[in-house]
């Protein structure tokens, strides 16, 4: 148990260290750690704000990893277990809901993506590419 104990500490350390970046927005922009959605990566601001958002909850589930350390420490054996899973389980569900909330605060601040042209923005695998744009040699009338 004790290397669940030190695998939950460790990944406290890098919640909370992500959270507290973030935070303070010093997080540098990366697409490893905070929230990197394609509309948190699109602009600085966008990254800034999205982790600043984030930020809480990162350190609360920071705390509950290492709430769950410390009690799989002192626990050990089937009920250390128990609570790794457990605490595991939330601490995920408490930094995906502040990523989420952060994902939305970048759409809000990131600036729209440039349009691509063409026919509705697809890569040319359109079925109505043909209506869209003429064949080359057509007259348009």
């Amino acid at each position: 148990m004790f290397f669940v104990a030190i695998l939950l500490f460790v990944l406290a350390v890098v919640a909370l260290t992500t959270g507290v970046l973030g935070l303070i927005g010093r997080l540098p922009g990366n697409r490893y750690l905070g929230v990197h959605t394609e509309a948190a990566l699109r602009d600085e601001a966008a990254f800034r704000a999205a982790n600043r958002v984030a930020a809480p909850a990162l350190i609360a589930g920071a705390a509950l990893l290492s709430a769950g350390g410390l009690v799989v420490l002192a626990a050990g054996g089937f009920t250390g277990g128990l609570v790794a899973v457990g605490v595991l389980v939330i601490a995920l569900f408490t930094i995906g809901s502040g990523a989420t909330a952060g994902a939305r605060a970048a759409e809000a601040v990131a600036p729209p993506e440039p349009a691509t042209g063409g026919c509705g923005g697809s890569c040319g695998g359109c079925s109505l590419k043909d209506i869209c744009e003429p064949a080359a040699g057509a007259r348009t009338v």
